[in-house]
């Protein structure tokens, strides 16, 4: 197993909902511009409670703990679903560190970013990721997400 890598447990849900939160509100806010959803619907609490009573989602989740959770992946099957590091941590190497396990223990292979996130998609492209050339529309939106897989 990868250091600092442990599945999720319930202990973890507030912090990954915080985590969650916070990459929402950065990364897809400023796209979006939807405040009733971010600032309303998207509440660590809610969120919280979605973990608690979906054990699924924390069978699938998987957390960097080094002390303090930092960051997680989601996976089902080969697919990565979510893939979040506290914003003030990027670029230490956690975001890396939760993709070689996704790749690496969970054979995952493949995952759906959204079109206007190139920050997302720059690091996914670093770490051997294309685009299929694969689109989707993102659920209640105009936006787009491309498929990319690990080459």
């Amino acid at each position: 197993m990868i250091k600092h890598i442990r599945q999720a447990t319930a202990a973890d849900a507030a912090r990954l909902a915080e985590i969650e939160i916070f990459n929402y509100r950065m990364y897809f806010y400023p796209i979006f511009r939807a405040d009733e959803f971010y600032f309303g619907e998207m509440q660590v609490p809610l969120l919280m409670a979605d973990y608690l009573q979906d054990a699924a989602l924390l069978q699938r989740t998987f957390v960097y703990d080094d002390g303090a959770v930092k960051g997680f992946i989601r996976i089902r099957g080969e697919e990565i679903e979510k893939l979040f590091v506290e914003p003030v941590l990027h670029s230490k190497g956690i975001g890396a560190a939760l993709l070689e396990y996704a790749l690496g223990v969970q054979g995952c292979r493949f995952l759906w970013a959204l079109e206007k996130n190139e920050r997302a998609i720059a690091f996914y492209q670093r770490h051997g990721f294309r685009a299929t050339g694969d689109r989707k529309p993102e659920e209640d939106t105009t936006e787009y997400l491309i498929r990319m897989e690990k080459k």
